[in-house]
């Protein structure tokens, strides 16, 4: 039996990498089940999977996945009972972001940060196109970056047009299984092209009228990196929660999380309830008013955008 590392899924078919570096293109075999599946898509970039090698044309057939340390799902909105698994086995993950053009939401943010505690995957968060600050932006970046570092979040700024920043980053990739997500038009293509040059990645520009980004990745895509993996994605319009229990969500707030254990009720949701430690730290400013305002967005499903924290 074969084994190998799934580096990109295209529809049926996989490409897995076998231990000396080769590539096998893969598909299931034809009853393959995973016990319990729930997500549009069975194997995901990054998955180690066992293989049969096929003589006649030396394509493989996959027929087991091993146990997943890790992943990040998300949930379609257009499908709210169907998930889809971004990637699996992360060491990390870089949610690339930006405060100018087009701006990333706090929602969509704490909504990725969210899926990324609930299983298990640390989370720095990269703001991009620093170069095109002016005093304001540079000012909000400064503030928003606070708020994080504070919740216990690695920040940095980086700039992938003048290089800014950019062997910082390095260094906290390098020998690390990174994923790299982002709404369209942050420039994570561009930024990965500076981080890795030869990777050639397609960098598309930014729609005047939506004000939004064009794909210029169609599918998750797994690279070698020095001694570790990046691993490329779509760019992600909207991130639907996987559906936690509403007491759970808290949980995956770390500055709420210190302060839980002094709440009157075991199950409180930190919404109307009287003698809550969450409320009480909002209230004296420990706790950042829009994250506050973001997971209770998460709660009842909702999102706020950056601009309304603004206001």
């Amino acid at each position: 039996m074969n084994k190998g590392l799934v580096t990109k899924t295209t529809g049926k078919w996989y490409k897995v990498r076998t231990p000396d570096g080769l590539c096998v293109d893969c598909r299931l075999r034809g009853n393959f089940r995973l016990k319990g599946i729930k997500t549009t898509n069975p194997i995901a970039v990054g998955d180690m999977v066992e293989y049969e090698l096929q003589t006649t044309d030396g394509t493989g057939l996959i027929t087991a996945v091993e146990d997943r340390r890790n992943c990040i799902i998300r949930r379609s909105t257009k499908l709210s009972k169907q998930t889809h698994i971004i990637a699996a086995n992360l060491d990390q993950a870089c949610l690339v972001a930006t405060i100018g053009f087009p701006r990333t939401s706090t929602g969509f943010i704490d909504r990725f940060l969210v899926a990324a505690e609930a299983y298990h995957v640390p989370c720095i968060l990269v703001f991009n196109k620093t170069d095109l600050y002016d005093d304001e932006l540079q000012q909000f970046h400064d503030s928003l970056l606070q708020v994080y570092r504070k919740a216990g979040y690695q920040c940095i700024g980086v700039s992938a047009d003048k290089g800014t920043n950019i062997d910082q980053l390095k260094a906290v990739i390098d020998g690390k299984t990174t994923l790299f997500a982002g709404h369209s038009g942050v420039g994570k293509s561009a930024l990965l092209n500076a981080l890795a040059p030869g990777l050639g990645l397609k960098v598309g520009d930014v729609s005047l009228w939506s004000m939004k980004g064009k794909h210029t990745t169609t599918f998750a895509e797994l690279f070698p990196y020095g001694s570790g993996f990046i691993i490329d994605t779509p760019g992600i319009k909207e991130f639907g929660m996987v559906d936690f229990k509403k007491e759970e969500v808290s949980h995956f707030f770390p500055e709420m999380r210190e302060v839980l254990h002094n709440c009157r009720f075991a199950n409180c949701t930190h919404e109307h309830e009287p003698g809550c430690a969450v409320k009480k730290a909002v209230e004296q400013g420990i706790i950042s008013s829009f994250r506050y305002e973001n997971y209770l967005n998460i709660l009842h499903g909702e999102e706020m955008d950056i601009e309304d924290w603004q206001k």
